[in-house]
């Protein structure tokens, strides 16, 4: 990672949540209201959820999604759509209750940049070109720490069958990221949490925070990042059932992006 400096030496505390499926057969409202009570315990400065709020798009799901996320104690929160949210025109549903699609927020020391990845009814994700310079230009004016949110998942996902649903123009994307510098990809989608690092870059995939549509020895889970001046380190949490510490990243003096540990075995805790 180059050029990263934190000027606020206050720690960093964001919240990620994914795939909700409001409206599924599988979505349990008791797991998403405990990882609510348990992210308002927290008391993030950021809440990030990364799409799939809805399971088919309908506005009455998007009214559930809403309530829920309505309860979650924090004033910066960076939405974005999902495939299943862009079903059946779901997206305007999905701009009037939550607002832009693509959104920035800056903070001091950190920008998080979140991307609608998906396309109306289709499972795959797509950036296109259009937006590769919008991202340059805001990540080119940011300093400290830069943070990417959108759902679909740029690398494969062990454990989670053949390979379908990656973004389309994903290679084209993972080029402007590294030239940009960013530092932390978060994403959802496949219901697997795994993290995998590409040159500096640390891509976390989150489980889903409230169904069971869940493959393999899997749980519902979301993601706890803490961010201070010298270190990243990133959480898993089970909702009713602890944590365990999947990411552990120092910046040496020289403000480049070391591993410290990693575990991150599929359906571990």
């Amino acid at each position: 990672m180059e050029g990263i400096e934190v000027p606020d030496k206050q720690p960093v505390t964001i919240a990620h949540i994914s795939d909700l499926h409001a409206g599924s057969q599988h979505f349990i409202p008791n797991l998403l209201s405990q990882t609510v009570d348990e992210i308002n315990k927290l008391r993030p400065q950021v809440v990030i959820v990364t799409g799939d709020l809805t399971d088919a798009g309908f506005r009455q799901e998007y009214k559930t999604a809403k309530t829920f996320l309505g309860l979650i104690d924090c004033d910066d929160m960076v939405i974005v759509p999902g495939n299943h949210d862009s079903r059946n025109v779901g997206h305007i549903h999905f701009e009037e209750l939550f607002g832009l699609r693509n959104n920035v927020l800056k903070l001091p020391g950190i920008t998080i940049v979140g991307l609608d990845s998906s396309e109306p009814d289709l499972d795959a994700g797509r950036i296109g070109r259009e937006r590769y310079k919008w991202l340059e230009e805001h990540f080119a004016a940011s300093d400290g720490i830069k943070v990417l949110a959108l759902h679909h998942h740029l690398l494969p996902v062990p454990g989670t069958g053949r390979e379908r649903n990656v973004v389309y123009d994903a290679g084209d994307l993972l080029e402007v990221l590294i030239r940009c510098n960013v530092d932390l990809v978060l994403n959802g989608h496949k219901h697997v949490p795994y993290v995998w690092r590409l040159e500096d870059i640390v891509f976390c995939t989150a489980g889903t925070a409230s169904s069971l549509r869940l493959r393999g020895k899997t749980k519902p889970c979301y993601n706890v990042v803490n961010i201070e001046q010298d270190k990243i380190k990133v959480y898993r949490k089970y909702p009713f059932g602890g944590q365990e510490l999947i990411v552990d990243l120092a910046l040496n003096e020289k403000n480049v992006c070391k591993w410290d540990r990693v575990t991150t075995q599929l359906g571990s805790g």
